[in-house]
């Protein structure tokens, strides 16, 4: 037992790292499945009500931003629809980050700079998750024949 006990904490703190990362980086869809998940339940539907309409709100808030990339044919305009989606990403990141170096540091200049250091990972995922998600433009554009 003493041999598991570390261990177990060592995956248990690396299994929560990683969901923390995964809900940053798609902090969007998360936000708008949670609020309005909340809202369900507290108009009445319930815990199991409240879940599903979260999850279903979410998926959609999600689906709508790949729909969105996939069919809008400007890039500027894609990069907003983007720009929508990795900026509650960094934000989120930079939280998450913040409070985890908190607990691990006391200089707060040396928090700062790791939390923006999170910031900037959590955007750079997610901008290459949504971006490699969606299609690369309307057909036939962008492919090199040869």
């Amino acid at each position: 037992m003493i041999i598991f006990g570390p261990l177990l904490v060592i995956v248990g703190i690396g299994f929560f790292c990683w969901l923390l990362f995964n809900l940053a980086v798609f902090a969007l869809p998360f936000f708008a499945g949670l609020t309005i998940g909340i809202w369900a339940f507290h108009t009445g539907a319930g815990v199991l009500g409240g879940i599903a309409v979260g999850v279903v709100a979410g998926g959609i808030t999600f689906g709508l931003g790949q729909l969105a990339l996939a069919f809008v044919p400007w890039t500027w305009l894609r990069l907003l629809i983007i720009l929508l989606y990795v900026a509650p990403a960094a934000v989120a990141g930079y939280s998450a980050t913040h409070g985890i170096a908190q607990m691990a540091m006391p200089s707060p200049t040396w928090q700062t700079i790791f939390a923006v250091i999170g910031a900037i990972a959590v955007s750079v995922t997610a901008f290459v998750r949504f971006t490699g998600m969606a299609a690369p433009g309307p057909a036939g554009q962008g492919l090199v024949r040869g």
